[in-house]
C-alpha cells in the first residue's frame, strides 16, 4: 500500500460476534442447565395446546450405581428422539423411570448385614424391605443428576418408580389379572436356579461366559432284556426261519446283557439324580469289545460297550484306547434296544442304602444326536428341560423327578456319599466357583468302576448377571404364566399370550433395525411358560392364596375372589407392598370372603421383569402425562432387552390388554473400547460419562452418539473422542461465521427468493432438500445419516463453498441486493441449523440461539423446526450448479498447483482460462459470475480445444484450465487485481469498492 493510500479496513463489513472460538463446555453447560430449570422449559412445552401426543416410554435403569457409558448412549438417544419430535410439532412427553426392586439391591443390603455379622433372616422382613427402599432411593437421586448433566430433558421432578405405592398396587393388580384369567399356575419343573442367590432366574437375568467344567464318560450296565422276541418275516415263516430268528435273538441277548451303555456329561453332579438313559431312533450304533489296554485305563479286556458309530473312535481315544485295542462286534439297531433296562453305576455300592438300586428306564428320544458325546444321553429330569418334557409327555414325572439338590446348591443331607456336598462355593476362590460335589461324584464313580474316561471342557455356560456365579437347572415348585392357554378378553390378535405377541410383532410394531423383529419373534415363538416367582424378599409379592391340602391341579387350588383382590389393591395404594408382610395380613385381605385357616399366603415375589413389563399400566395408562391410549410411540433399549424389557412388556401386555404396549421398538448395540473390546475395570479400558463430560463437555458425548451407528456395537476411546471434538470445532466455526455475518442484519434487509442471485437460490434448494432429510431422519430414528447430511452441508457446502465465495460480497459490497440476499440466506440457515441440531447439541445450539435472541425466557428448545417452503426446491437449478461446482473443482485444483509452486500466494492473483468442451456446462458457467465462484480476480471461458499442457481432473473430463496471472493493480480494499484499480475517486480501489465507499 502506498503511503498516501488510506487504510480501508474499517470500511469493511467484517463479522462481529462475541461467540467464542473455544466452547468451554465443561464449565458453561451447568449454567444452561440451571437456566432451563429456572425458566421451566419442559413444563412450558407441555403448555403448548393442540399438539398430538408423542410418548417415548423409558425402559427403567436399575437404581444401584453410577452411570456407565451404555447408560449415556441410551439416555442421549432417547433425548434426541423426544426433542426432535417436539420440534416437529408433537407434544413429546418423557417420564424417566427407575427399576427399584430385585436381587441386586437385596444382595447389597445382605452384604452390609454380613459385614456386621448379622443374619438377614433374623431381621423383620418389613424393616429389611425399608432398607432396600432407602438404598434404591439414594441411587435414584445420584443417577437423576447424572442424567440431567447429559442434557437429557424430561419430567425429572416426577419420575416413575416401580417401588412407588401406586406402582406396586398396579403391578399386583396386573398379576391378579393373570390369577383371574386362568393363566397363572403352580408347577414343578427345572428352572435356571442360582445357588448363590437361592432363587430362580429368568433368561433375561442370565448371561453366558466361558466356564471350564469336568466331563465324564459313565457306564450303565445292561441289566434286563425284556424286549419281545424278534418277529419272523413272511419269508421266515418256516420251522427253519423261526429257528434262525430265535437263535439270532438269543445271540443278541447274550452279547448285550452285561454290556455297558456309555453316556457323557459335563455336569457330574447330576449323576446321583439320574433316572434314565435315552437313545436316538435314527442313529447307527455298534457293540464294541475291548481287546487290549494300556496300564492306566479304566476299561478292562473283554468289556463290551454300546456306542454310536460316529463317536466310537473319539470315546475310545478319551479312554486311552488305541485303534488296535478294540473291535466292533456287530450292528445294534435302535429297534433292538427297546425293552432294555439299565443299572445305575452306583447301584449296590457299599453304603448306598439302596438309593440307586432301581433299574433305569431306557428309551428313544428325539433330542439325542451323534454329533458329540456317545450317542446316548443320561437323563436327570429334575435338572434338564428336554428330559423333563419327555417324561411329562409320557406321564411318568412322578417316577423320575428327584429332590436331591437344595436351595443353596448342596445335596440333601441324607443322600448317601454326597450329603452336604455343594455344586458351587458360597464365595468364589480366585474367581473359581467350583464346589466339592463334582469331585465327590467322580471319585465315587471311579471307586465303583463306573467311569470309562474323564476330562475337562471349556464351554459357554449360563451365569447370573448379578452375582456372576454359574447357575444350574433345578426342579422346584414355581409359579408360571401359561402362554398357550386362552386368556379371554379382546381376542383381536389371538386367544393366547403367544398368539397375541407374535401377531403384535408382525402387525402392530415397527422395528428399528428390522433384525430386532426376527430376534424377538423367534424367542417368543419357542419360549416356555413364564416363570413369575422368585424366592426373595424385596419386590412385589405374588398376591394370591392357595387352599390348604389342595393340589396345584385342583380347580379350587387358587383363591379367585374380586373382593379379596380389591382389598389388596387398596392396601398397596396406601401402604405399598409392605402391607403383604405385616402381622394379620392374611386375615385382613381375606376378610369374610374366605376362611384364613383354610388358605396359605404365598410369599414369593414377582420376577422384576414383571415389574418393568407392567410399567405401561401405571405410566402410559394411569399418568396424566402418559399416552392417551396406553400405548407408547417408542420403546428404546439395548439388544439384550429382546430377552428383557421388550420381551416381558410384550408378554405382560398381551396377557392383560391383548396387544403390544408399543408401536416402535428401537434397538442399540453395546459400547466397546477403541479396539472393539468389551469394557472392563480389570482391563482399564472403561470410559465413564462423567470423565468425558469433565474433559470435553456433554455436547461432545452427545455428538459421539449422533455420529455412531447405534444399531450395531459402537466404539469409544480417547482417539475417537478427539475426532469427535474436531468435528465439533468445525461445526462451531460454521456457526460462528453465521453469527458474525448476521450481527447487523435487519428485517428490512430481507430479500425475497425470486430476487436473489442463483447462488443464494441454490442454497435455498439445498435447505429444502435437507429439511426433508432431517425430518425423515428424526422420524425414522436414523440419527447418523441425518447428522452426517447436516454436518457435510454445514462444513463442506457452506463453509468450504458458499461462505468461501460470499465472504467477498458480505465484507466488501455496499448496500447491494447480493449482500442483502446473502444475509437473508444466512438468517434462514441460522434458524434451520440451530433447530435441526438442537436435539443433538443441546447446549451449543442454546448458546448460538441466545447470541441473537437473548431474552429472559428465550430458548431454542421452545421453538419448532421452521417450515421450509417447497417452492425453494429447484432441481433444475441444482443440476446446473452441480456442473458449476464440478468445473470449480478443476480450477481450484489447478490454482493449488501454482500456489504450491510459489507462483502465486492467493487465488485472487489468478485469472485462468477455462476450456469447456460440454456446451451445456459452458453455458452454465457463462450464466454465473464464475470468477467469484472460483475466487479469482478474472476468468476467461472458452469452448476452444484445450492445449496439451492444460490442467485436468480425470473425474471432470470436459474441463481444462490454463493458468494466467491477473492483470492490473491490487485493490486495497477487496484485494482483487483488476485493470480499473486506481481510476476512481477513492485511491487504490476498484469500481465496486469505490461505489461501496460512496
Amino acid at each position: 500500500m502506498c503511503a498516501d493510500t488510506p487504510d480501508y479496513k474499517d470500511t469493511l463489513n467484517l463479522p462481529k460476534t462475541d461467540f467464542p472460538m473455544r466452547a468451554g463446555l465443561p464449565k458453561r453447560e451447568p449454567d444452561w442447565l440451571k437456566r432451563w430449570e429456572e425458566i421451566g422449559v419442559y413444563d412450558r412445552l407441555r403448555e403448548k395446546e393442540g399438539r398430538e401426543p408423542f410418548v417415548l416410554h423409558d425402559g427403567p435403569p436399575y437404581a444401584n450405581g453410577n452411570l456407565h457409558i451404555g447408560h449415556a448412549l441410551n439416555k442421549i438417544l432417547k433425548d434426541m428422539i423426544v426433542r426432535s419430535h417436539q420440534m416437529m410439532g408433537r407434544d413429546a412427553r418423557y417420564v424417566p423411570g427407575w427399576d427399584c426392586h430385585g436381587l441386586p439391591i437385596e444382595w447389597k443390603i445382605e452384604e452390609q448385614y454380613r459385614a456386621k455379622g448379622m443374619d438377614k433372616d433374623a431381621v423383620d422382613v418389613v424393616d429389611f424391605r425399608q432398607e432396600c427402599r432407602a438404598f434404591a432411593d439414594s441411587w435414584i437421586d445420584v443417577q437423576r443428576e447424572e442424567f440431567k448433566r447429559l442434557g437429557v430433558t424430561g419430567n425429572w421432578a416426577d419420575p416413575y418408580l416401580t417401588m412407588d405405592f401406586h406402582a406396586e398396587r398396579v403391578i399386583a393388580e396386573e398379576f391378579m389379572k393373570f390369577l383371574m384369567n386362568g393363566t397363572l399356575y403352580q408347577g414343578s419343573k427345572p428352572v435356571m436356579w442360582s445357588p448363590v442367590e437361592e432363587t430362580a432366574l429368568a433368561e433375561a437375568e442370565v448371561e453366558y461366559h466361558d466356564k471350564e467344567s469336568p466331563t465324564i464318560w459313565v457306564k450303565f450296565r445292561v441289566a434286563e432284556f425284556d424286549r419281545r422276541e424278534m418277529i419272523p418275516s413272511d419269508e421266515e415263516e418256516t420251522d427253519e426261519g423261526r429257528a434262525a430268528v430265535a437263535e439270532a435273538d438269543a445271540r443278541l441277548r447274550r452279547e448285550l446283557e452285561g454290556a455297558h451303555v456309555v453316556i457323557w456329561t459335563t455336569t457330574p453332579w447330576t449323576i446321583p439324580s439320574n433316572r434314565a438313559v435315552v437313545y436316538g431312533e435314527d442313529i447307527s450304533y455298534g457293540l464294541y469289545e475291548i481287546t487290549g489296554r494300556p496300564e492306566e485305563c479304566w476299561a478292562r479286556i473283554g468289556d463290551r460297550y454300546i456306542l454310536a458309530d460316529n463317536l466310537a473312535a473319539e470315546v475310545m481315544g478319551r479312554a486311552r484306547l488305541d485303534e488296535g485295542m478294540y473291535r466292533r462286534l456287530r450292528d445294534v439297531r435302535p429297534s433292538q434296544l427297546e425293552g432294555m433296562r439299565l443299572t445305575h453305576p452306583l447301584a449296590g455300592a457299599e453304603g448306598s442304602e439302596g438309593e440307586w438300586d432301581e433299574l433305569r428306564d431306557f428309551r428313544a428320544a428325539a433330542f439325542v444326536t451323534d454329533t458329540e458325546g456317545t450317542g446316548f444321553v443320561h437323563c436327570a429330569p429334575s435338572h434338564g428341560m428336554e428330559e423333563y418334557e419327555l417324561y411329562r409327555e409320557l406321564g411318568m414325572l412322578e417316577q423320575v423327578i428327584t429332590y436331591n439338590v437344595l436351595d443353596d446348591g448342596s445335596f440333601r443331607a441324607d443322600l448317601p456319599f454326597f450329603g452336604g456336598k455343594r455344586i458351587l462355593r458360597a464365595k468364589p476362590k480366585k474367581n473359581d466357583w467350583e464346589g466339592d460335589a463334582n469331585a465327590a461324584v467322580i471319585q465315587k464313580l471311579a471307586e465303583v468302576g463306573g467311569l470309562l474316561a474323564r476330562g475337562r471342557i471349556k464351554h459357554s455356560y449360563p451365569h447370573s448377571w448379578r452375582s456372576k456365579a454359574p447357575v444350574i437347572y433345578r426342579n422346584t415348585p414355581q409359579w408360571f404364566a401359561a402362554i398357550d392357554r386362552p386368556v379371554g378378553g379382546d381376542d383381536t390378535y389371538g386367544r393366547t399370550i403367544r398368539e397375541r405377541a407374535l401377531a403384535s410383532i408382525d402387525k402392530l410394531v415397527q422395528w428399528h433395525p428390522r433384525t430386532g423383529r426376527n430376534r424377538l419373534y423367534s424367542m417368543i415363538e419357542s419360549r416356555p411358560d413364564w416363570v413369575l416367582s422368585r424366592q426373595r424378599a424385596w419386590g412385589v409379592p405374588l398376591t394370591c392364596f392357595v387352599k390348604k391340602g389342595a393340589l396345584p391341579t385342583d380347580e379350587d387350588f387358587l383363591l379367585r375372589n374380586e373382593a379379596v383382590n380389591a382389598r389388596i389393591a387398596e392396601a398397596f395404594e396406601a401402604e405399598g407392598a409392605d402391607a403383604w408382610y405385616k402381622p394379620g395380613a392374611k386375615e385382613r385381605f381375606l376378610g369374610t370372603d374366605a376362611d384364613p385357616e383354610g388358605y396359605e399366603q404365598v410369599f414369593d415375589i414377582l420376577d422384576v421383569w414383571f415389574d418393568s413389563g407392567s410399567t405401561h399400566a401405571f405410566v402410559l395408562r394411569d399418568r396424566a402425562d402418559g399416552a392417551p391410549d396406553g400405548i407408547a410411540d417408542v420403546y428404546l433399549e439395548g439388544t439384550d432387552q429382546h430377552r428383557g424389557w421388550f420381551h416381558s412388556s410384550m408378554l405382560q401386555a398381551c396377557g392383560t390388554k391383548g396387544r403390544a404396549p408399543y408401536r416402535n421398538v428401537v434397538t442399540h448395540g453395546f459400547t466397546l473400547d477403541e479396539k472393539g473390546n468389551k469394557m472392563s475395570k480389570s482391563l482399564g479400558n472403561t470410559i465413564l460419562p462423567e470423565e468425558v463430560v469433565k474433559q470435553y463437555g456433554a455436547d461432545i458425548l452427545r455428538l459421539w452418539v449422533a455420529q455412531a451407528d447405534y444399531s450395531a456395537d459402537q466404539r469409544i476411546g480417547p482417539e475417537i473422542l478427539k475426532g469427535v471434538a474436531d468435528s465439533y470445532r468445525r461445526l462451531r466455526n460454521t456457526l460462528r461465521f453465521m453469527l458474525g455475518s448476521l450481527a447487523d442484519f435487519r428485517e428490512e434487509d430481507r430479500v425475497a427468493p425470486e430476487e436473489m442471485p442463483e447462488l443464494e437460490r441454490w442454497v435455498l434448494h439445498r435447505m429444502a432438500v435437507l429439511d426433508e432429510t432431517v425430518r425423515e431422519g428424526y422420524r425414522s430414528f436414523d440419527f447418523q445419516a441425518m447428522f452426517q447430511a447436516v454436518f457435510n452441508f454445514a462444513t463442506v457446502e457452506l463453509s468450504a463453498f458458499y461462505f468461501d465465495i460470499r465472504k467477498d460480497a458480505l465484507y466488501c459490497d455496499g448496500d447491494t441486493t447480493r449482500a442483502r440476499a446473502a444475509r437473508t440466506v444466512l438468517d434462514l440457515l441460522y434458524h434451520r441449523l440451530t433447530t435441526w441440531l438442537a436435539p443433538i447439541l443441546v447446549f451449543t445450539m442454546e448458546e448460538v440461539w441466545l447470541e441473537r435472541y437473548p431474552g429472559e425466557g428465550s430458548s431454542v428448545h421452545l421453538v419448532d423446526f421452521p417450515d421450509t417452503p417447497s417452492a425453494w426446491r429447484d432441481d433444475a437449478l441444482a443440476e446446473k450448479w452441480a456442473r458449476v461446482r464440478a468445473a470449480r473443482r478443476v480450477v481450484t485444483a489447478a490454482l493449488e498447483v501454482q500456489r504450491t509452486d510459489k507462483v502465486i500466494g492467493a487465488s485472487l492473483e489468478a485469472a485462468p482460462v477455462v476450456h469447456v468442451e460440454d456446451p451445456e456446462m459452458l453455458a452454465a458457467l457463462k450464466a454465473v459470475a464464475f470468477e467469484d465462484v472460483c475466487i479469482t480476480s478474472g476468468i476467461s471461458l472458452t469452448g476452444d480445444p484445450a492445449p496439451a499442457e492444460a490442467y485436468r481432473l480425470p473425474e471432470v473430463p470436459d474441463v481444462a484450465v490454463v493458468f494466467e496471472k491477473a492483470e492490473g493493480e491490487k485493490c486495497q480494499r477487496c484485494w482483487k487485481i483488476l485493470p480499473d484499480v486506481g481510476t476512481h475517486s477513492h485511491p487504490g480501489v476498484c469500481g465496486r469498492c469505490d461505489a461501496a465507499l460512496g
